[in-house]
Parts: C-alpha cells; structure tokens; sequence
C-alpha cells in the first residue's frame, strides 16, 4: 500500500480552532430524561449480551470509554459516508462541516470493544451523551450484530437516521473534499478528522477505498490554497 498523500504536515498547515457559538436556538437540546430513556431502552434490547461497541471512525483512535479488548469486526448493510452536517465541533454555522456516520446500504469493517461487564447504564449514557445532543438526533444509537473472529455478535453503534436534521445524504468526493479541507470549529478541522480516521484504520490494517480517495482529494485541495 502507497503512503497516504494527506499527512500530519498538510493538516497542520490547515488547522486551527473557532469559536464555539453554541446551538442554534430553535432546536431541542437532549437532556437527563432522554439519556436515561435512551439507556433504558438500550438495555432493554441488549439484555443478558456483554456491552460492546462498534468502532468505525473517532471512536477508533478517541474511544473515552474503558475496554478489556478489541477484535475486528464487519457491519453488513452499513456503510461510512460523510452525510451528517455539523456547524459545532468541527465546522460553524458560517462554513458547516461534515461528519461521518454509517448510512444504509454495503458494509464496513471497523473494530468492536467488549467495555467491563460493571456500570453498562453509566458506560452507555456517556457514549450517548458524546454521540447526541440535538433531538430528535441524527446520529442514532442502535443494537445491531456484527461479525467478529467468525463469530456473530451484538454491538452498540451509531447510525444516521435519513430523516433526520442534520442528514445531507451521499455527496460527491471532490465536494466532501473542498468542505473538510476548509471547515474547522472548536474541536479543530475536518482535515485533521480525516487524517486521524484514515491513518489508524490504516495501521489497523482496515482499508477503506473510499476514504482513501477522499485523503487524496483533501491533500490536493490543500496544496492549492
């Protein structure tokens, strides 16, 4: 495999933070009741199953949750795609970003947790309370199965719902490239996003075409400014 285009020394040219304006007025912001219903729910549908949690983008080289290991894993009729608008963390209201989620339809390869048997509604709320903060949300929690060392097995994930908000749905790389190339908010850039996400699947031996090209594009977009 050729060495990524997109590297530490292009992002850093770029990076930077904004400002963070907060939410926009008019939307609903989550609060202790909904996490609790959310985690009640959740274990509900989970039951007597170990907590695990599939992993596919941030939460690969930023987990903030304990575990006692991980394996890597495939999720069947999901997909990474950078369809989720953002004007906080790393974009604004002025120049939103984009975020990636797992929309409908493919597979991917990510990397699945077994998080301690102790505390699952505490572990639970924290990951909720990372993942959503507007409702109804858009980057949803949900129980789906995943495959792992040949084994099926239950996961925690968040999906994209299509009705949702801050749901764009599937653009084109050069547009997604111009967008994360530029966009920064309180949490840093999108470039800097990519280049996390690409370079630890990649170390993970996890490689994914699409973003690959993607990293490709960011570079050349950064190069030009």
């Amino acid at each position: 495999m050729s060495e990524m285009k997109l590297t530490a020394a292009m992002v850093a040219k770029v990076q930077r933070t904004e400002p963070d304006e907060g939410p926009r007025p008019h939307l609903l912001q989550m609060d202790e009741a909904d996490y609790a219903q959310w985690t009640d729910d959740l274990l509900q549908t989970l039951g007597d199953a170990p907590l695990r949690v599939f992993a596919y983008g941030s939460l690969i080289w930023k987990p903030e949750f304990d575990h006692m290991g991980q394996s890597h894993a495939t999720l069947h009729g999901w997909h990474r795609s950078f369809c989720m608008k953002i004007e906080r963390w790393r974009g604004t209201r002025a120049f939103p970003g984009l975020m990636m989620a797992l929309d409908r339809g493919g597979s991917c390869k990510g990397v699945v947790y077994e998080l301690p048997p102790h505390g699952k509604p505490a572990q639970i709320k924290r990951l909720l309370e990372r993942e959503m903060t507007n409702k109804p949300p858009t980057n949803m929690p949900r129980i789906v199965t995943v495959e792992a060392d040949g084994t099926e097995v239950k996961a925690m994930a968040f999906v994209s719902s299509r009705s949702g908000e801050r749901y764009v749905g599937k653009k084109p790389l050069p547009e997604v490239a111009h967008i994360l190339s530029r966009a920064a908010g309180h949490w840093g850039t999108g470039a800097e996003y990519l280049f996390n996400t690409v370079s630890h699947l990649e170390q993970l031996g996890i490689h994914d075409r699409n973003l690959w090209a993607l990293q490709e594009l960011v570079a050349q977009e950064i190069e030009g400014m």
